[in-house]
Formats: structure tokens, sequence, C-alpha cells
């Protein structure tokens, strides 16, 4: 099955980038965001991709005018699903959330449509009890920054039907996404379950008081010849997304000083509305963040 017509859900700064990551290819997408706010702040961000892909990816008027004609934008979700061959899903990271959603997109979505999630920590499995067609439920799983960190993620659950999952590889080539198959259901994919315990090592020297982040990302950044550390990275991947997924490791695991690691991020940024690179600061300032700049190392 080819999927040529395509929903995202969630308009924030993952959903946004896969909607345009998608558009830009050739697919027309719908993006859906229930809080009409959100979605004008999913515009918004596609107009800054736009300049973004001309100055820096090459991208000419023509191409980035052809993108903005495959993207429509809606609150609605049955308008936002009613003829989708796809859905992917990159509402916030919490359970009930993405259930109500599901539960929504079921009612409304042709027969035919393949359902996609783009979770960061929960399995496929724990989730396809909230649709209809559980065998054609699966996740796709983006890394922040989609055109540069290219990778799409395929993995699927016991009641995956191999032909979907199949289908799934080849569009995420579509997309220009290196297709990266998960044959068995693991909690983070093969990109978290790298990027989890370097961020948590980051945080708990953090909330232990061991340093401070310039010197923890001065390190990284020195030792393993990166381009960013740790806080770096989770400015990017933002501190929400960050905060979510430590609160919900802390709540679903023995490992209860993730939840330590929620509360600092709660206490230092959550609260004050410093979500990272999506608004602005967050370990760092935005643009031009210090670790960027001559002399940071």
């Amino acid at each position: 099955m080819s999927f040529t017509k395509v929903t995202t859900a969630g308009a924030g700064t993952m959903g946004s980038q896969v909607a345009w990551q998608m558009a830009f290819h050739g697919k027309h997408v719908t993006v859906y965001d229930a809080i009409p706010e959100g979605l004008e702040k999913g515009r918004a961000l596609h107009r800054e991709y736009a300049d973004h892909f001309i100055e820096q990816r090459g991208a000419s008027q023509e191409q980035i005018d052809e993108t903005f004609a495959r993207l429509a934008y809606t609150a609605d979700l049955a308008e936002a699903v009613d003829d989708a061959d796809l859905i992917s899903e990159s509402v916030p990271e919490d359970r009930s959330i993405k259930e109500a959603f599901w539960r929504g997109a079921s009612e409304h979505a042709p027969a035919h449509t393949v359902f996609t999630t783009n979770t960061s920590t929960l399995l496929p499995s724990g989730l396809a009890g909230f649709v209809d067609r559980p065998q054609q439920f699966l996740a796709l799983h983006f890394a922040i920054g989609v055109w540069d960190s290219n990778i799409g993620e395929v993995m699927g659950h016991s009641g995956t039907d191999t032909d979907v999952f199949q289908d799934l590889l080849t569009f995420a080539e579509e997309i220009g996404l290196v297709p990266i198959p998960i044959r068995k259901e693991q909690s983070g994919y093969i990109v978290n379950s790298l990027l989890v315990p370097w961020v948590n090592a980051a945080l708990e020297l953090l909330v232990r008081g061991v340093s401070d982040f310039q010197s923890i990302d001065r390190t990284w950044m020195i030792t393993l010849q990166a381009g960013m550390g740790p806080c770096g990275m989770m400015d990017r991947m933002g501190l929400g997304v960050v905060y979510h997924v430590a609160k919900l490791i802390g709540e679903n695991s023995p490992d209860t000083e993730a939840l330590d690691y929620a509360a600092y991020l709660d206490e230092h940024f959550i609260q004050k509305g410093l979500l990272g690179v999506a608004s602005g600061e967050g370990f760092y300032s935005y643009p031009n963040p210090a670790f960027e700049q001559p002399g940071f190392l």
C-alpha cells in the first residue's frame, strides 16, 4: 500500500517537523492539533522551516511554495482524518492523551488508514488496545531535527500485519529517511535506548550538584569531538519532552531517581516556560547558543 494523504497529529516542535518533512517530499499532509493556538504555532514553525530550507539547505522558492500547497491545518479531528491513508501521531507523551486521540481517530478514519505513533517511550503493544484495527497499528519514530537526524525507526507489535510493516519502511524512505527496522519491541527503540541513559547521566550530575551544565557539555564535546553536549541536546529535544519521559520512567519502573530528574526540570524550566529551542531558552538561549560560539570550548 502507498501512503499519499497523511494526517499528522500534534503541531509542536516534533509534529511540525514531521509534517514539514512529509510535505517537502511530496505527501499531502493535514496537520491536526486539538488546541487552535498549538495549530498556529505549527504554522509559524513551518514558516521558519521554509526560511531555513532556502537559506541553509538550498531549497528553491518553487519547492517551498509546493510544500506549503501540500499542507492543510485543522483543529477538527473528524475532518483531519476523513481521507487519510496514514496517521502519524506526535501528541504529548501521556498515555491518557494518546488514548483519547486514538479512540477518536478510530471512530473517524477510513478502514484502510494505517495508524502510526511517534511515542518516545511507550510500546506499540501498550497502545494498540486503543484502536479498532491493531493489525494496522505500529510505530514510526522520528528523531528531533528530522531532516538532519533522518532516521525512521519502524517498530510493530506481535499483531502488526507484516505487509504494513514493510509498507511503512518504504514510506520512510520516500520521505527522505533512512528506514530502521526494529524486529522486536524495545522501549526507546535504538536511538533513545542509547540517548536516554546519556541524558539521565547529565541530569544526575546536575541534580546532585556535581557540576554545572556548561562544564558537563564542555567535557562531552571536547572528549568525544561532538558539536553538542547533553544539555544542548535536551534543549533541542524539548525540555517538556525530556520532563515527560523522565516522569514516565520514574512512575513505571524501579528507577525512582528519574522522578528527581523530572522534578528538577519542572522547577527550573517547565514552570518558567523555558522549553529549549522551541521557546528560545532552556539551558541555553536561542538562536546562537553559547556552545556554538568561539571560546566555549
